[in-house]
């Protein structure tokens, strides 16, 4: 394993450089130390936040706990547990869609660009499971990877000014969803019922860094229905572990 690398930043943060490659090892090692920090035996209370992206983790700590130079010291002394952690199966969160039509005006364009018909782009967008490798841009966007080649596709070359929160699209290789109402030019192929972004709810955010998504194509009809029970909190949202249990949150 690479050796952590502690970059300061700002006046109460820590950049850890976990890895210098976007890939499942790189992931796996940061979930490793985020999963260390949250159960190692040493209080680390004095860590505000934990931000996950591709290679690192932003450490927000308070300065009035423990200096910069002493809580890097703290932070060494667990590097070397990393490897050895076992971490718990990750979580896959069943996203339904409703695809084309009013949900998704370009999942046409995606299929006319790989000379496929929209059944299989919709075929193919559902056949993986896409592992979160960090949340940005707006609050609750999952950036995914995992998302087939033959269904990649380039932005649109004039973005639209504002997309629907729930929307599903293609951006290149990579697929995500639109927890809000944002200007956006990803080709939009669906649409989930589903509220991604909440702050009325507890987490206000629905992924998390690590989870999986699985997507689930459903008929507009289903679409309504989920919509309305979400609205006043009667729709459990599906999930299940890697090893294929299901639970309901």
């Amino acid at each position: 394993m690479d050796e952590l690398k502690f970059i300061p930043t700002g006046d109460n943060g820590i950049i850890i450089e976990v890895g210098k490659e976007i890939n499942k090892e790189t992931n796996k090692k940061i979930r490793a130390l985020i999963y260390c920090l949250q159960n190692e035996e040493v209080n680390f209370a004095e860590i505000i936040e934990m931000i996950p992206t591709y290679t690192t983790i932003m450490l927000i700590y308070d300065p009035t706990i423990i200096k910069y130079k002493d809580l890097v010291a703290k932070l060494s002394k667990i590097e070397e547990k990393i490897e050895e952690t076992i971490l718990p199966p990750a979580k896959v969160v069943h996203v339904p869609v409703v695809y084309g039509g009013a949900y998704g005006p370009d999942l046409l364009n995606v299929a006319k660009h790989n000379q496929l018909t929209e059944k299989e782009v919709i075929q193919l967008h559902c056949s993986n499971q896409y592992l979160i490798y960090m949340l940005g841009f707006t609050p609750g966007f999952p950036y995914l990877g995992g998302m087939k080649e033959k269904i990649a596709t380039p932005r649109l070359e004039i973005p639209r000014q504002t997309i629907p929160a729930g929307s599903v699209g293609i951006a290149g290789n990579q697929t995500g969803i639109y927890p809000i109402d944002s200007p956006g030019g990803w080709q939009l192929i669906g649409r989930t019922p589903l509220k991604l972004f909440d702050p009325e709810r507890s987490p206000v955010v629905l992924f998390q860094a690590g989870d999986y998504i699985q997507f689930e194509p459903i008929t507009e009809e289903e679409y309504k229905r989920i919509e309305g029970a979400s609205r006043v909190g009667e729709y459990q949202v599906k999930e299940s572990l890697m090893e294929g249990r299901v639970n309901h949150v």
